[in-house]
């Protein structure tokens, strides 16, 4: 009594009336990938990331305008001793002059000509960052989205694994309710009642491990899309997931110009392509326009005003000819060192999409193998039913036949959540997978 009790509270928890203290939402694959790649943390972290860099780009054009300066100064001072070298009319000898407060006022304009290529280095320095960074927050999200897809078909997993044992555990209970009916009639040994009810038991143990995982995957993919971690999915329809496409097979020609890890590095090539040359722009000079405007006074001695100035300055760092060549050699293994990751990478995707192409044609020929052991499993349970309704096959068989059933359903129901996972693993390994 206390097992059936217990069942049925399973099976209620279950039910549209267990749920209704949770918040039900029907999520579709679609959906799912497209929350990974926009609502989770690290797709938003992603995207902050390339709005830095766009404010970078924006930083660097400024160097372009001209540089404004205004300043000015008012000091007061003890009473100096004033010494006029300047001889005076008449003779005389110079005045005293009580000169204790000084004023100073200066305004500059400075607009560059020529900055030997460091301006428009470095504008195109942080437009190709920003072009790599974009490239590596689309990698990112493609792999959030990735992400996604497996706990979404995990989950189905766990709950197409929890319905079938559920429907299972009915018969089972079914079955020990006949076993007890007939032992009470003698038909039976007490041990093959025992062994009906063991088996009940491992199904329950196994529905309890079930309801576990659908729990943990169902909080597991709410945190990942960040919504209500009280949000309970409904039960997932892979007929909903449409496009699959059975005879698509990923190429390393897609994969070299589409893949967003590559294009990524390839831009931080560029970056680096840009800081050699800015480097070695050091060793020219710099060209700028300048003009400005002075005024001072010293109190009762002199006062200057409208000393207006306008000119061409001129700056070179020799230094930087003996310094430049450790520079550059620095930004040389710099490129260096991106060419061999960018030989690696490609060596990591090939593999990939060998890969991928692999897993996705075993994924297909197992589900038609899975299909096939259902029918088989299916069959082989009703002949060993007839056998033992008819005394020819023991409750081992009976039992054995159940579990056979049971597992080739569970493997069908895996086999296809598998085939659409590796097929999106393949648009993943090929750069197609689309998370818009």
């Amino acid at each position: 009594m206390k097992n059936k009790l217990a069942n049925l509270s399973a099976l209620l928890l279950l039910s549209p009336l267990g749920l209704l203290a949770q918040d039900n939402k029907h999520l579709t694959l679609e959906e799912i990938i497209h929350m990974a790649a926009n609502q989770s943390v690290e797709a938003k972290t992603a995207d902050t990331r390339v709005l830095g860099r766009q404010l970078e780009v924006e930083s660097a054009k400024s160097k372009q305008l001209p540089d404004a300066k205004l300043s000015g100064q008012y000091m007061a001072m003890t009473t100096p001793n004033v010494d006029l070298k300047l001889a005076l009319g008449g003779g005389g000898s110079a005045p005293d002059i009580a000169a204790n407060q000084l004023w100073l006022g200066q305004a500059s304009v400075s607009m560059p000509i020529y900055t030997g290529g460091k301006i428009k280095g470095g504008i195109a320095i942080a437009k190709d960052a920003l072009q790599a960074e974009q490239w590596n927050a689309v990698a990112s999200k493609e792999q959030l989205a990735s992400r996604a897809i497996a706990l979404y078909l995990n989950l189905y997993k766990a709950q197409q694994t929890n319905l079938l044992i559920a429907e299972n555990i009915k018969q089972s209970e079914q079955r020990v309710s006949d076993f007890k009916a007939m032992l009470d009639n003698g038909l039976i040994a007490r041990n093959d009642l025992l062994k009906a009810e063991l088996q009940l038991s491992n199904y329950q143990v196994s529905l309890q491990e079930a309801q576990k995982n659908i729990k943990v995957l169902n909080y597991q993919l709410a945190n990942l899309l960040k919504i209500s971690e009280d949000t309970q999915l409904d039960q997932i329809n892979l007929a909903e997931a449409t496009g699959i496409d059975l005879g698509l097979k990923a190429s390393y020609e897609t994969a070299k110009t589409e893949r967003s890890d590559l294009k990524s590095l390839a831009s931080q090539r560029k970056v680096a392509e840009d800081q050699l040359k800015v480097t070695r722009s050091s060793t020219l000079p710099t060209i700028a326009a300048t003009a400005g405007y002075n005024a001072f006074g010293l109190q009762k001695v002199v006062t200057v005003t409208n000393a207006a100035m306008v000119g061409i300055g001129v700056s070179y760092d020799i230094g930087s000819l003996y310094k430049n060549k450790r520079e550059v050699n620095v930004v040389k293994n710099r490129i260096k060192e991106i060419d061999e990751n960018l030989e690696l990478l490609n060596d990591r995707v090939k593999v990939q999409v060998q890969q991928a192409n692999e897993n996705y044609m075993l994924a297909q020929k197992q589900d038609v193998v899975y299909h096939q052991a259902v029918d088989q499993a299916v069959e082989n349970y009703r002949i060993t039913k007839d056998k033992y309704d008819n005394g020819i096959a023991d409750t081992d068989d009976l039992l054995t036949a159940d579990v056979q059933q049971l597992q080739s359903k569970i493997n069908l129901a895996i086999s296809k959540a598998n085939t659409i996972e590796k097929y999106y693993d393949l648009l993943l390994a090929n750069g197609s997978l689309n998370i818009k």
